[in-house]
């Protein structure tokens, strides 16, 4: 069974809203493709046909990819004005259920928090968790510019650790592009910045200490973080702030998470094969951004377990989802 972690929810209502931002104008490319800029840098972009219902499971079946779990991309709903975010979270998470209703053997979602107002986003969290294809948390690396480690988020972590439910990052576009204006920098530089700081904020102020007990699961395969974990481990031996809120190592929490195979790149996901072992590893596509298929887990040729668990038994062991799911038509695979 394989199991596609990283998929994003392509939803009318959320490009919509996307364009109401400020500072955010609509460039039509003339192929098809339209971006949402923000300055001199593409914010978001999309194509009409990604809108069709079809085109999710099309992709699938074409991928071999039994079941996807959709999310929506950055900005989240954390880039909305805070006195709308509880609406537009519940929205949302609505149009993203209704529409895994509709293939329910085949698609799971992850909902979104409105976490500029922390008793709201509690309140959502239960209004979702029950839902038949829920299958955890959507969450951008900063909250407004808002840090994850914030104290004010504290109860948010201690309601998931306590259920239990699982956590997937996702990196948002950066708050200070200074210095990133061409190139597309802010989303191929910017992003891996942004999910590099979020963790790194994390775990030096010990929410994983705190909160052992939900699974937490890291974009691009971690951005920067695995090549950092030996200068984070000396920032702790050498820096008294480095360990006010920890005791002990850095890299002991990061190997405790979970990282997504959407470096995609052949050396990465082998370091982190190395640094956290293919039980740490989840099979994504960043659907539709990126027209990858498993070619990039297979490629490494790891033995039939392992790949098994990487392209789908370790999200199914995460994120509860029975094995024996029908498989793709014409197809039958373990």
């Amino acid at each position: 069974m394989r199991i596609d972690i990283h998929a994003h929810q392509i939803d009318r209502l959320f490009y919509s809203e996307l364009e109401r931002l400020p500072g955010i104008t609509l460039r039509d490319l003339g192929d098809g493709r339209q971006e949402l800029r923000r300055g001199p840098a593409t914010y978001m972009w999309s194509r009409p046909e990604w809108f069709s219902p079809e085109h999710c499971l099309r992709d699938m079946d074409a991928k071999a990819i039994d079941i996807r779990i959709l999310s929506l991309s950055a900005p989240n709903v954390h880039a909305f004005e805070a006195a709308r975010q509880p609406d537009l979270a519940r929205a949302f998470n609505d149009a993203l259920l209704a529409r895994c209703e509709r293939a329910p053997d085949r698609l799971r979602g992850l909902c979104c928090l409105p976490l500029a107002n922390v008793p709201a986003a509690l309140d959502e969290l239960e209004r979702v968790r029950g839902h038949g294809q829920f299958a955890g948390i959507a969450m951008g690396s900063s909250i407004g510019g808002l840090p994850l480690n914030h104290r004010t988020l504290e109860p948010v972590w201690a309601r998931l650790n306590a259920l239990r439910i699982p956590v997937v990052e996702h990196p948002m576009y950066p708050e200070n592009t200074s210095g990133l204006d061409e190139y597309e920098l802010p989303i191929r530089v910017g992003f891996m910045y942004e999910t590099t700081t979020a963790l790194t904020r994390m775990i030096y102020a010990g929410v994983f200490e705190r909160y052992p007990d939900f699974p937490y699961v890291v974009a691009h395969t971690g951005a920067a973080l695995l090549v950092l974990l030996e200068r984070l481990d000396n920032g702790y031996r050498i820096f008294p702030d480095c360990r006010r809120d920890i005791t002990r190592l850095p890299s002991t929490f990061v190997r405790n998470l979970y990282f997504d195979t959407c470096a995609f790149s052949e050396p990465v996901l082998r370091l982190a094969c190395a640094v956290v072992g293919p039980e740490r590893l989840l099979f994504g596509t960043d659907y539709p951004y990126i027209d990858a298929d498993a070619g990039h887990v297979e490629r490494l040729a790891l033995g039939p377990r392992d790949e098994r668990a990487i392209l789908g038994g370790n999200a199914a062991r995460l994120f509860g989802i029975a094995d024996g799911v029908a498989p793709v038509q014409g197809e039958s695979r373990s």
